[in-house]
């Protein structure tokens, strides 16, 4: 009885399999014929089967390329389909790629659906999954976005921590030390908008914590 139940499961198994295949192979001809909604569509139901089959890897991967097929057809339904491959990444402990795919939904609200808070969540979250696996170079990039969509959302506050952030961070390593004054200067250019004796008081900290950007240039024009 148990092993016909198996042989059932094992034939089950093998025509999900497949299906998959079949759903695969329709997408890429689909791909080839520029009809992305439904080379997304074709891939979506590979990834659910392969779900189904508990392959995390290949379900999560077939998303992604459902979201890439989207992306040319329906951004929002491609955030959707990125949404449930990162689902899966941040489930097997994968946050590296989960944190890129969270990227490519946040130049998907800067360039396609234009909603800078929503892109400003996405680099946030893709910033501290970075962090997390100590990937801290690519995580200042992120926060480096934030600041700049933060300024100029008006949200002075919390594009002056960043950046100060990123420079201190930056400023004691010797390949990065160069960039820390720019980052310094954009701060200080935030605090002018917001007050100016808070501006000359951040400039002399700057100075004390990096004396290199006392003699830039960029010092020397905020003075």
């Amino acid at each position: 009885m148990a092993s016909g139940a198996f042989s059932l499961r094992f034939r089950g198994n093998t025509k999900v399999e497949e299906a998959c295949e079949m759903y695969t192979r329709a997408a890429n001809m689909f791909k080839i014929a520029k009809n992305w909604s439904a080379a997304g569509n074709a891939f979506c139901q590979a990834a659910k089967l392969h779900m189904q089959l508990q392959s995390k890897h290949d379900s999560a991967t077939s998303f992604v390329d459902a979201g890439n097929a989207y992306k040319k057809a329906d951004p929002q339904e491609a955030i959707n389909c990125l949404n449930a491959a990162i689902d899966i990444y941040t489930d097997m402990g994968r946050f590296t790629i989960a944190a890129k795919h969270h990227i490519t939904i946040a130049e998907i609200y800067e360039a396609e659906l234009v909603d800078i808070e929503k892109a400003i969540a996405h680099y946030e979250q893709a910033a501290d999954y970075y962090k997390g696996e100590e990937s801290n170079s690519s995580a200042n990039k992120c926060l480096l976005k934030v600041a700049a969509y933060a300024a100029q959302l008006e949200q002075y506050q919390k594009a002056i921590e960043i950046y100060e952030q990123v420079g201190t961070n930056t400023m004691d390593n010797p390949l990065l030390k160069y960039s820390a004054k720019e980052y310094f200067f954009k701060a200080a250019l935030c605090h002018f908008i917001v007050d100016e004796l808070n501006a000359k008081l951040a400039l002399e900290k700057y100075e004390e914590m990096f004396p290199a950007f006392t003699d830039s240039r960029e010092c020397k024009l905020l003075k």
